[in-house]
């Protein structure tokens, strides 16, 4: 009982760290210092990426209408603009397909450790107050998702990329300060690092859940499957109220909040 109350946390961190740009893997390595599940070290690492799935579910639910290239009323027809939005999402996760997913083992074994961790929160909170600094005085470009590039998206996709490499670092928060800086709008960059989100999280879930054989106890699974249904409830809630926030306010409280962070861990670890 005590470890599936864990696996609630765990879900709960992972929901609201997922889409605010705070880094929920940083996030999730550091709950795994203090709060530790009685589980294998293979069913951990496991666990910290697939735990995930439930906040990709999050995103299919609250915009299916917007992700789904068909539609069902009537005759089936296609919707040449949602099917535009998922090449341009395919060409944005090239990078990760090409080098973040070949070395993931490498990145996990030289970066996820509490330095890394807290720099790259330090690092990306000081760019957030520096981009949005900047932006006060240019307006958007870009507002509507359709108005996305091919060129502007695979450069979105090469931010995702550092933050592959870099946990800490945040998916949301590396690929919405690279369209923030490409002159896209708060909203559209959000939506689009949601969208994201689903090729990109589900293929790192299933990646790892291959990798691990699936030789997971009965205990472990539930652990898994309580995390995954907590982080989907956390997320939709949490999901709602950013979009809803960065309509009236913009990002500088996430990054200062990321810098305040990474000097905790940084003071707490080192003294």
């Amino acid at each position: 009982m005590i470890e599936i109350l864990k696996a609630v946390l765990f879900g709960i961190v992972q929901g609201i760290t997922e889409w605010l740009p705070i880094s929920s893997t940083g996030h999730m390595i550091l709950l795994d210092e203090f709060v530790s599940l009685n589980v294998s070290p293979e069913f951990m690492e496991a666990f910290l990426v697939v735990i995930q799935f439930g906040s990709i579910l999050a995103v299919v639910v609250l915009f299916w209408n917007k992700i789904f290239p068909f539609d069902l009323k009537g005759k089936p027809m296609i919707k040449k603009d949602i099917f535009t939005l998922w090449f341009k999402i395919a060409v944005a996760c090239i990078p990760a397909i090409v080098i973040g997913m070949p070395f993931d083992d490498l990145f996990s074994e030289l970066f996820y450790n509490y330095v890394c961790v807290a720099i790259a929160l330090i690092v990306f909170g000081i760019l957030f107050l520096v981009v949005e600094n900047r932006n006060k005085k240019v307006a958007p470009r870009v507002t509507q998702l359709s108005a996305i590039t091919y060129r502007m998206a695979f450069i979105i996709g090469m931010w995702q990329l550092i933050a592959a490499i870099f946990p800490g670092t945040s998916r949301s928060g590396a690929t919405i300060i690279g369209a923030l800086l490409l002159g896209i709008s708060r909203t559209t960059a959000a939506e689009f690092t949601f969208f994201l989100a689903i090729p990109v999280m589900f293929g790192a879930s299933l990646l790892k859940l291959v990798k691990s054989g699936l030789a997971f106890s009965a205990s472990e699974w539930s652990i898994l499957l309580v995390g995954m249904a907590v982080a989907f409830a956390v997320s939709v809630a949490v999901i709602r109220f950013l979009m809803g926030y960065i309509k009236k306010h913009d990002f500088k409280v996430f990054g200062w909040y990321r810098i305040v962070l990474g000097i905790i861990v940084l003071v707490y670890f080192l003294l």
